[in-house]
């Protein structure tokens, strides 16, 4: 074996040694990724996320998938020529958008994930809130303030909802028989209506649900910054809280650390907002010491390095 030979299986066995403790420490949990929409834009990184998932499996660990598909949504609407109509800078989900909904997150991204997953050796099944009634959801009420009138109004989204009941039992079922769920946020109302749910608070509910180990949300940001742009790699339920409240974290990153923080309340251990464009950002953050985004854990749980 040659020197560059030695030096690199050394490394790799660093690695290996380094990354067993942790392992170790999630073997046997249910670990949630959400898989974000603008994250599944390059097909090597998707390639690269499901053999991270199908290596989870392998490890021991219980993974499960929940994804979005904004983009791809917004792009088959375009190709079927239907009009979104926005009010208060939210898409109204007509009739006829949900059913295009459906039919992208539930038919084509899911069964791509899945594929994908299944090529890495491991059982992957795609599902969503509808599949054994795992989810149901509610009409969503959302408040805007009028920029005319400063007035504040209940704007009718049409079919968006939220999760309002989470029945685990099929999850339990195939997390005993070995298979990965990758689950669309979709899911049917007690009204009969199909409802489109956010993807962060679809996999906030479920792995409230679940008292999952860790929930990781994949987006196109590194995680949150502070007022200099530096990522921070750490924060209690308090301290985003009062980030919130002084305008550190802002715009399109409140929803997420709110939906955060709702999952840390609902008995998940902690939650990490993660950079999805990062190659094998999921395997960083679990099995290194210093994780790869911003971990927001309960008040008074310990930091990730003790």
């Amino acid at each position: 074996m040659s020197e560059a030979s030695k030096s690199e299986a050394y490394d790799q066995a660093r690695l290996l040694s380094e990354a067993l403790p942790y392992m170790q420490r999630y073997e046997g949990r249910t670990v949630v990724v959400k898989y974000g929409g603008h994250a599944m834009g390059d097909q090597h990184l998707a390639t690269a996320f499901a053999r991270d998932i199908a290596l989870l499996k392998q490890s021991g660990v219980n993974p499960i998938v929940v994804h979005g598909g904004g983009p791809q949504i917004g792009g088959m609407l375009e190709k079927m020529g239907i009009v979104s109509e926005f009010k208060g800078g939210l898409r109204v989900t007509d009739r006829k958008t949900v059913e295009v909904v459906e039919m992208v997150l539930a038919g084509s991204i899911n069964k791509e994930i899945v594929a994908l997953i299944n090529a890495q050796g491991e059982w992957a099944i795609g599902l969503c809130g509808k599949d054994g009634n795992m989810v149901f959801a509610e009409k969503l009420k959302r408040t805007v303030v009028d920029p005319d009138s400063n007035i504040e109004k209940v704007v009718d989204l049409g079919f968006v909802g939220e999760p309002v009941e989470v029945d685990r039992t099929l999850l339990d079922l195939l997390a005993r028989s070995e298979m990965i769920p990758v689950i669309a946020p979709v899911a049917p109302g007690r009204d009969g209506e199909t409802y489109n749910i956010n993807a962060d608070t679809f996999a906030g509910a479920i792995a409230g649900a679940l008292e999952a180990k860790r929930l990781l949300f994949l987006t196109d940001v590194s995680g949150v910054l502070d007022k200099s742009g530096k990522l921070i790699d750490e924060l209690t339920v308090a301290e985003a809280r009062a980030l919130i409240a002084d305008g550190t974290i802002s715009g399109g990153m409140i929803p997420k650390v709110e939906t955060c923080i709702e999952a840390v309340e609902r008995g998940v251990e902690s939650v990490v907002i993660v950079d999805g464009k990062a190659p094998h950002s999921v395997l960083l953050e679990l099995f290194t010491v210093h994780g790869a985004g911003t971990r927001i854990r309960p008040d008074g749980a310990p930091e990730r390095t003790t």
